[in-house]
């Protein structure tokens, strides 16, 4: 296995490694922004949740966690208007970290194609300079590809990462707009 390892790294295209680099770089990061965002998000969750149950049971308003609090707190007068600009607030804070995975999703198929690509080309220019038969080919394809591999495996993780934090973040928003409507109700009384 090692021995593999050391062959596929002598024969493969300087490109080719960065691209493997630059992959496991972003394949880091991906996996830090998810499960950073995913704990906090189920923090955040638990509070609207807790908040949302106290209101629903007879509070006069939202629990002292929740994010509403300080946009309740802050106005003398709590209108739709400031609830909506609550809300769209929420809506930015419990979004974060999503653009990076999209992107993330959409570009490392890319990447890798582009490190199969050059490695590829250099594939064939051995075979121009020597007498190049079907094992040789058949190698340089082979490690080749080993970069699109990586840049799709990438990518399912950033795509389903994405729509992992997408639905909890709007679940959160969910539990943000029904206090929302539970406080106008309860001021409309």
């Amino acid at each position: 296995m090692f021995n593999n390892l050391i062959d596929f790294y002598l024969k493969s295209h300087p490109i080719t490694l960065g691209v493997l680099v630059i992959l496991s770089v972003y394949f880091i990061i991906l996996n830090w922004v998810f499960f950073y965002r995913l704990l906090s998000l189920n923090n955040w969750y638990a509070k609207e949740n807790s908040s949302l149950e106290s209101l629903l049971l007879g509070s006069a308003t939202v629990s002292e966690l929740s994010f509403l609090n300080h946009f309740i707190k802050t106005s003398t007068n709590v209108t739709k208007e400031i609830l909506d600009l609550a809300l769209l607030a929420a809506t930015k804070e419990a979004t974060k970290g999503l653009s990076i995975l999209s992107i993330f999703a959409s570009t490392t198929p890319f990447i890798g194609l582009f490190g199969t690509v050059v490695s590829i080309l250099d594939t064939f220019t051995h075979i121009g300079q020597s007498s190049g038969s079907m094992s040789i080919i058949s190698s340089g394809v082979s490690d080749a590809l080993v970069a699109t591999a990586a840049g799709i495996f990438v990518a399912i993780f950033a795509y389903t990462y994405h729509q992992i934090l997408k639905r909890k973040s709007y679940e959160l928003i969910g539990f943000i707009q029904m206090q929302n409507e539970a406080i106008l109700a309860r001021r409309a009384r």
